[in-house]
């Protein structure tokens, strides 16, 4: 589950802003020039849409909904949906940029996007998200499919959700066609190793990074914010490598055990009773507080700009592993850089999500499926030339990992569009 803990002025930067002031940053590194950033800097397109939706009581709610493309050089573009009442453009399209980062950090022939609609999907019916999802896949469906533009879950959606669009999808065009999203249950042409691949790529990360400042991950203390899908996966594979798991949480708070705490009994009490809080051998704390506890790893998998200037000097972590998007503001990122700690960014860290579904992307074009060990060894291959890829760039340009893994991507995508040129 998403913990949004950010706050908000109405002088401080959008989601965008700060993606743009990244993507500056690390094209400075690089060298870009002034005509390549015009280009990257922008969403080549952005689609909103206003849409009703009939809701079990008879009544008629209306929800705006938006899908952005920010680059489709290196093949089609690939994104989550999320389903969130903070959801708005701004963050839509700053997404859609670290998505284009992203499979291009690991390789992938893909472009990036992104998706959401601003909704509380907590307090609707199965009925009526069912109802939202079609009708917005109805919205959209002139720019998705399988050589175009491939949506995935992301917060507050799931495989039932791309069932449904890969469904409304499919009934438009009279035939199945399972390769317009991935994330889909396995039944309907979904990838072994696909729910746990977000969390299994960051613990694959932070095990390469281990050895590069001296730490030990089998005897090492983890902090995990946000236990939901990549944060409770990422807790359970780094306890069973026997690190010790000091505290997680997800939106409605913290618990924190110094000794260590059983994740299979964590995980099991927060799905008896909706969350981890008040788990007996834990004492409770904020999610203020756990980002604040003393740790050799910390993963935030929760929201965006969570880590922020106001907080980075408190850290007490010597690597962080972003397992969501956005956590970390350039402010902080600044801060973390010159108190020593390194940050394996979201670009690099959650990857294993996005590559483990262009396995699935592959495999429906196929009509040919892998093992689980089949997924997770190709995964663990792609993490890990990832990985070094953008440490040997940081240790070139002398600069952190999150600038490093921005300035191999972008360098990546601006030779995809020198080499196509422009269509006049």
């Amino acid at each position: 589950m998403a913990v949004d803990t950010r706050t908000h002025t109405a002088h401080e930067q959008t989601l965008f802003d700060v993606a743009v002031e990244q993507f500056n940053i690390a094209s400075d590194v690089i060298g870009l020039d002034d005509d390549m950033r015009r280009i990257l800097s922008v969403c080549k397109r952005q689609f909103t849409v206003n849409f009703p939706v009939e809701m079990d009581d008879g009544s008629v709610q209306v929800f705006t909904g938006h899908r952005v493309h920010h680059n489709s050089g290196p093949g089609p573009t690939k994104g989550g949906i999320r389903y969130h009442p903070d959801v708005t453009v701004e963050e839509v399209k700053a997404l859609a940029m670290w998505m284009t980062w992203k499979c291009a950090v690991v390789g992938l022939p893909y472009g990036g996007a992104k998706g959401g609609v601003t909704c509380n999907p907590k307090l609707m019916s199965q009925n009526e998200l069912q109802n939202l999802t079609r009708r917005f896949t109805s919205e959209i469906s002139g720019i998705i499919g399988p050589n175009r533009d491939i949506p995935a879950p992301d917060v507050n959606t799931n495989p039932q959700v791309m069932a449904w669009i890969m469904d409304t999808y499919s009934m438009h065009h009279g035939y199945s066609i399972p390769g317009v999203v991935t994330g889909k249950p396995l039944i309907l042409g979904g990838s072994e190793g696909r729910s746990e691949a977000t969390g299994r790529g960051t613990v694959f990360t932070i095990q390469e990074a281990a050895p590069k400042i001296g730490l030990d991950v089998t005897t090492s203390t983890c902090v995990v914010q946000g236990f939901g899908n990549a944060g409770s996966v990422a807790a359970r594979l780094m306890w069973e490598l026997g690190s010790k798991i000091v505290g997680v949480s997800d939106s409605t708070g913290g618990i924190q055990n110094p000794n260590g705490l059983d994740i299979p009994a964590v995980i099991a009490h927060k799905a008896k009773t909706g969350s981890v809080v008040g788990y007996p051998e834990a004492e409770n704390c904020t999610n203020e507080q756990l980002l604040e506890l003393e740790c050799d790893v910390l993963i935030p998998a929760a929201l965006e700009e969570v880590i922020t200037g106001e907080n980075a000097g408190r850290l007490r972590t010597k690597l962080i592993a972003e397992a969501a998007n956005g956590p970390t503001t350039p402010e902080a990122d600044r801060i973390l850089f010159d108190r020593g700690i390194v940050v394996a960014p979201d670009i690099l860290a959650n990857a294993g999500g996005v590559t483990v579904s262009y396995f699935e992307w592959v495999q429906a074009l196929q009509a040919f499926p892998w093992t689980e060990v089949e997924v997770n060894e190709r995964l663990h291959r792609i993490m890990t030339r990832a990985f070094n890829a953008v440490y040997e760039t940081s240790q070139r340009y002398n600069v952190h990992m999150r600038t490093a893994a921005l300035a191999l991507a972008i360098q990546r995508v601006a030779d995809f569009t020198r080499v196509r040129g422009i269509y006049p």
